[in-house]
């Protein structure tokens, strides 16, 4: 179903968590990740497969866990993401149809152009559920990264 994939590209907010976005009177107090996640994350980088961020916010509580998971490229505050992308397959040397991509929403729409494997959400906006070659059973923040994971290593 897929070519042999050596990238997955991740958003964070609608996809490693649920979208919410939680304020205190010191600014973003909080974000919630889904443990199953963060396994399915592991397996991919365990079994060769390099995984990145590309998030258009940024987020103190992201890079603790990207850190926590051993995910290298974690890139914030991206406002055009493709470049971004672009940017990332020229440094690892990875052909665009070689990466994969699990997103929510429309700013993600130039990464899943580029990418040989665009998924969604199951809760994405309809027209990145349009621009989807796969979409997860599973909602942001609720485990359709793992979801992704299983399905890119044959376990789903």
């Amino acid at each position: 179903m897929h070519p042999r994939i050596r990238l997955v590209v991740l958003d964070v907010d609608g996809v490693l968590t649920d979208g919410r976005l939680y304020y205190g009177a010191d600014g973003e107090t909080l974000k919630v990740f889904h443990v199953r996640d963060g396994h399915g994350i592991k397996a991919l980088l365990a079994a060769g497969i390099d995984v990145a961020i590309i998030s258009g916010r940024r987020s103190a509580a992201l890079e603790r866990r990207a850190r926590e998971l051993g995910i290298h490229h974690v890139h914030q505050g991206i406002e055009d993401k493709g470049p971004a992308l672009a940017a990332l397959l020229e440094t690892l040397k990875i052909p665009a149809v070689e990466a994969a991509c699990l997103v929510d929403d429309t700013p993600d729409l130039p990464m899943m152009a580029m990418v040989g494997v665009p998924v969604a959400v199951a809760d994405a906006h309809p027209s990145v559920l349009n621009a989807a070659r796969w979409v997860t059973r599973s909602a942001g923040g609720h485990g359709a990264v793992r979801e992704l994971a299983d399905h890119l290593l044959g376990t789903l």
